[in-house]
């Protein structure tokens, strides 16, 4: 290609922005997918003169770092292999993440609140930053439902595998004879669209109602109707946003999450797989749990699709969720 042509060319990408923004962005992704791996290139080429060097001269000093690298290549290889499995068109967008307590009061209302939290340690675990949209309290203690967003590269893909009902066995702390309660509760992952994406939402098709934001106990109730609902009229989805202070603060926050559920059903209109994504909207009723977390007469985390156990229930819920994760994905690989 000459000059002339190579600057027509140029000249014609940037006559379509929004195409040009795609395309930049997309340059971006695939950049840092190859510095990743010339970085770990570089790594195994210098751990190998590392390993040679100690070889020569019987260094143990030398062998011992030696052994430390293949330790953290062998960690790195391990996640960057996970990430081939993340190649959906969704998989690297930033999560909205929905959670609903089931029936049984407090009980399970107190489980939501402890899955809030799980995710919640999972993202600070990754270095994602998460922000709550949306959360209803529960009447005595926990939540009744939240929804939260989380930021980061493959939130999304990493998350999708927690849609589901998850269930909880242990002593009722709130039960005064020390009985074995189960509760439920269902979540939802849904991804958020880009800013490159187009989801047109016709005005004329959303209903728009405010309402004074509730605390805890009915309490700190705002002076003003600064909470927002929104209802599409079209599909039937609800959402709503309280959790800041300003209306249209609040505003903007429920239209990104309604962005994102009709971005989903986009997805599933296109792709055909709404039963993938979701396992069947029939599947998610009580009983047919995704995963059990039992802390008594035992300890036990039992993922019900890949058979994945783990013991340390206490790791699990301060966001050790990456082995459960890894399993789905490579099972759906298979």
């Amino acid at each position: 290609m000459n000059g002339l042509e190579k600057e027509i060319n140029q000249r014609t990408f940037w006559d379509n922005p929004d195409k040009a923004k795609t395309v930049l962005k997309e340059r971006g992704k695939l950049r840092q997918i190859i510095a990743e791996w010339e970085e770990t290139q570089t790594q195994i080429e210098e751990t190998e003169i590392l390993y040679d060097l100690g070889k020569t001269e019987d260094d143990a000093e030398t062998l011992k770092e030696v052994q430390t690298r293949l330790k953290h290549l062998e960690k790195l290889l391990a996640q960057m292999e996970l990430k081939k499995l993340l190649s959906g068109e969704e998989d690297g967008n930033n999560a909205i993440l929905a959670i609903h307590a089931g029936a049984g009061g407090t009980e399970a209302q107190d489980w939501a609140e402890m899955l809030l939290r799980m995710y919640f340690r999972w993202s600070e675990r990754r270095g994602f930053k998460t922000e709550i949209i949306d959360q209803l309290p529960g009447d005595e203690a926990g939540i009744k439902s939240v929804t939260f967003s989380i930021e980061g590269r493959y939130a999304y893909g990493y998350l999708r595998s927690e849609t589901g009902i998850h269930r909880l066995v242990r002593i009722s702390p709130f039960d005064a004879g020390g009985r074995r309660h189960t509760s439920f509760a269902s979540v939802f992952v849904y991804p958020e669209a880009e800013d490159d994406i187009l989801i047109t939402i016709n005005e004329a098709d959303v209903r728009v109602d405010t309402f004074r934001a509730s605390g805890a106990g009915g309490q700190h109730v705002n002076k003003t109707s600064s909470a927002i609902r929104l209802t599409h009229l079209p599909t039937g989805i609800v959402v709503q946003c309280q959790n800041e202070k300003s209306q249209h603060r609040n505003k903007d926050m429920a239209f990104k999450v309604l962005r994102a559920r009709l971005y989903e059903l986009e997805l599933d209109k296109k792709e055909e797989k709404k039963k993938e994504i979701h396992e069947g909207q029939a599947e998610i009723a009580w009983g047919s749990q995704i995963r059990s977390y039992i802390m008594a007469p035992y300890r036990l985390v039992k993922d019900h699709r890949s058979q994945l156990e783990i013991g340390n229930v206490d790791d699990v819920l301060d966001g050790g969720l990456d082995p459960f994760i890894e399993a789905f994905l490579w099972l759906k690989k298979k």
